[in-house]
């Protein structure tokens, strides 16, 4: 009940906007203003004033002058400064003005460059996109690997001479399976792709084994695939001619072609609460790391857009409690221990790790960046509305 009421008034505050920061939402030793300098984040500036980085929209609420929350300058001066025990904002006295800066000189709200690579290069297909892509048949001279410069020859491509299109291929199979308790929200899986077949009946679950199990049907929920190079159509037909014009590693037979992103991600969103979050919603995959990651490192999220998920959401991370045994009432070895067997076992509370914020999202799935923590993030971590 708790989390529902704290989820609950974080929506309120971000849906209604009409009260300031309270005082008590800064942290001690705040100066009275601060100017925003060139590399900052929205993430830094609140992080670093105050005590709940994603309640940034207070502390523009309390500076009038900034129209837009998105559009935050080098240069512009923000009020730290509350009048009436803080239930009221010290105004502006120059008042809102005219930019003449360019957009995208704006700060951001996370250090997007340090992500950009994986923004431009990480996408996620639905099944039947996944299914009708057009995908590679060979390289020039039978070579077995392909790289810039080379002829691609491409089957099922609808295009003509010269038009562009991403080479991709697929890292990641997103899954989910029935709970094992009836009402309970459905676990999402990463499957990677070194454990796929060859082949696309071996990458799709078609008619395997695994496509339904004693306890109900899998729903597939994507397939992440990374863009590994671009390549430009020389020539239309059945089996399609294209040029690689470039290249991130060796191209071969099996990638698949897509049209080129032009805009892969929303870069002006901002760190907020969501108004509540899907239930069973975990850390599912890493992707640079096997067993753990920390701040500024990304991790994919098993509930997207469909499940109300947004760009700039930012979530508590929990890891949930381990079960261990009460070796001190039931020894190991004891009778009691033997009699017992429910007994002895204990559940551990879950721990605070840190927090993510969501800045990409697909229907099922969604990746978050990890702003901060006090513990590496494993997978199958909880989410909770930030408190």
């Amino acid at each position: 009940m708790l989390k529902k009421l704290l989820a609950l008034f974080a929506g309120l505050l971000l849906t209604l906007g009409v009260y300031a920061a309270n005082q008590s939402d800064l942290r001690d030793g705040h100066p009275d203003t601060y100017t925003v300098k060139r590399g900052d984040t929205l993430w830094d500036i609140s992080g670093r004033f105050l005590k709940k980085p994603w309640l940034w929209p207070e502390l523009w609420q309390a500076n009038p002058q900034i129209q837009n929350p998105h559009l935050i300058y080098p240069g512009d001066v923000l009020s730290l400064a509350y009048l009436n025990g803080g239930r009221s904002a010290l105004r502006n006295e120059g008042g809102p003005h005219v930019r003449v800066e360019q957009l995208e000189d704006a700060i951001k709200p996370i250090p997007l460059a340090d992500l950009k690579n994986f923004l431009k290069n990480t996408r996620i297909l639905d099944e039947d996109s996944f299914k009708r892509a057009p995908h590679i048949v060979a390289i020039e001279e039978n070579q077995l690997r392909g790289a810039n410069g080379n002829l691609i020859y491409v089957k099922g491509l609808d295009a003509k001479a010269g038009d562009q299109f991403a080479i991709v291929r697929a890292s990641t199979l997103y899954y989910s399976m029935p709970p094992d308790e009836e009402g309970q929200p459905r676990p999402v899986f990463a499957r990677p792709a070194d454990s796929f077949f060859d082949g696309q009946k071996g990458m799709l679950w078609h008619h395997g084994p695994d496509e339904f199990t004693f306890a109900g049907n899998v729903e597939v929920y994507g397939y992440e695939v990374l863009v590994i190079g671009h390549a430009t159509v020389t020539r239309a037909a059945d089996v399609s001619s294209a040029l690689v014009t470039y290249s991130d590693m060796e191209i071969r037979a099996g990638d698949l072609l897509l049209p080129v992103d032009d805009k892969p991600y929303d870069s002006q969103y901002f760190p907020h609460a969501p108004k509540a979050v899907p239930a069973g919603m975990t850390v599912v995959n890493f992707t640079d790391a096997t067993n753990a990651v920390g701040p500024h490192q990304v991790v994919a999220l098993s509930r997207g857009g469909k499940d109300g998920v947004e760009n700039g959401q930012t979530y508590s991370i929990f890891h949930p409690g381990d079960t261990v045994n009460d070796d001190y009432r039931y020894s190991r070895g004891s009778m009691k221990a033997f009699l017992h067997p429910k007994k002895k076992k204990v559940q551990l509370p879950e721990e605070y790790v840190g927090h993510v914020m969501v800045f990409r999202t697909f229907d099922h799935i969604s990746y978050g960046l990890v702003m901060d923590g006090i513990r590496p993030v494993h997978l199958g971590d909880t989410l909770h509305s930030p408190e």
